[in-house]
């Protein structure tokens, strides 16, 4: 783990990656296996050749730092009201033209990253600020892969747990190995077929489901998806009914699912942003279809915010935004008014940060 170095490197060696035939060397992170001649970054621009190896140009780099509250991943149920330090660097191995963080994702100016920090720091830093979790998040941290590992590390001897929001578009082998260092994660699930993701994102559908049942049958990572609704893209009844059947039968019903609101942005500017409506409907399909916790999110609901018991129907906790209010689990993590184990990471009581999000500077 490199931690002792009190400046961030300008490149870092990787492992996922093989020489080809032909003299180029490929990329195996992720599917677009990448095949790179010297001086050639990947597709996700933050991968590139140097020599016969693929190295890391965002080690202890990031586009900022922030304090957050934990239902803002979005994750209902790993440790609600905690607070959690995000950051992010930059690129993305997708592209998906209705990003939301096109300015970090899409970035291909390096000296935007004009925050540091090293593994050690950051889980220190965590300690000092009360967080009880490191979210690698903004852009997808699939691509600085090797960086998110050792903070995962760091963190795991201090006592702070971390959190990969991500599409979860990655290769078996590092698949693995990143998710063996995770405790929990928000994958985003884009739509349900395979034209969504190949026309609009730039990939395949199958190697994120791949993904999601691995979280789910071969680690212990606490797993909640999320899918943003784009109208007349992949919010229609029939593809909502397949999806979250899907998720019930692949993953189980204790799987949390958040439908969020699209707004335009980036290459998507001329879609309407998403009715309140639509999300209503795509969480009535999810809890028809037997998914237990089924949440709208980016609008202002607070029954599509709240977390009911599956069983006796009673609210288990009150969301006004991210903002907590009744609490009505046990110490246990059980409901209060059936006793019926509700699926999550929960501690004795709800963590107090609100909805306060603090940018923050960290100086090496």
């Amino acid at each position: 783990m490199a931690t002792g170095k009190e400046t961030s490197p300008e490149s870092y060696p990787t492992r996922y990656w093989h020489k080809v035939d032909d003299g180029r060397v490929q990329c195996d992170v992720c599917p677009r296996h990448c095949r790179l001649h010297e001086g050639q970054r990947g597709l996700c621009y933050v991968r590139g050749r140097e020599g016969d190896e693929i190295v890391l140009y965002t080690y202890g780099r990031s586009s900022g730092f922030c304090i957050d509250p934990i239902e803002k991943k979005p994750l209902n149920h790993f440790l609600p009201g905690s607070a959690v330090l995000s950051f992010g660097t930059a690129g993305c191995n997708l592209a998906c033209k209705f990003c939301q963080n096109w300015d970090m994702s899409k970035s291909r100016e390096m000296d935007t990253l004009a925050d540091a920090a090293m593994p050690d720091r950051l889980a220190q830093t965590a300690v000092e600020m009360g967080c009880r979790s490191i979210a690698f998040t903004y852009n997808d941290p699939v691509i600085f892969m090797e960086y998110a590992i050792d903070v995962a590390r760091a963190c795991r001897e201090v006592g702070v747990k971390t959190v990969a929001v991500s599409a979860g578009y990655m290769n078996d082998a590092p698949r693995r190995e990143f998710f063996s260092y995770m405790d929990a994660a928000n994958i985003d699930l884009k739509a349900f077929t395979e034209s969504f993701y190949h026309k609009i994102c730039g990939g395949h559908l199958q190697n994120v489901l791949d993904t999601l049942k691995y979280i789910v049958h071969h680690t212990d990572v606490w797993l909640e998806l999320t899918t943003l609704l784009i109208p007349g893209e992949n919010d229609s009844d029939r593809e909502l009914d397949e999806m979250t059947r899907w998720v019930v039968e692949q993953l189980g019903p204790n799987v949390p699912m958040h439908f969020t609101a699209f707004h335009p942005d980036w290459k998507m500017q001329d879609i309407p942003p998403t009715p309140s409506e639509t999300l209503t409907r795509a969480r009535q399909i999810a809890l028809s279809n037997g998914v237990n916790y089924a949440y709208t999110g980016n609008v202002h609901d607070k029954t599509g915010g709240s977390t009911f018991c599956p069983s006796c129907h009673e609210v288990l906790i009150e969301r006004d935004w991210y903002e907590l209010g009744y609490w009505g689990l046990d110490t246990g993590g059980c409901c209060r008014a059936c006793q019926a184990v509700i699926a999550g990471v929960f501690e004795a009581q709800p963590g107090g940060w609100g909805s306060k999000r603090v940018p923050i500077r960290l100086l090496q």
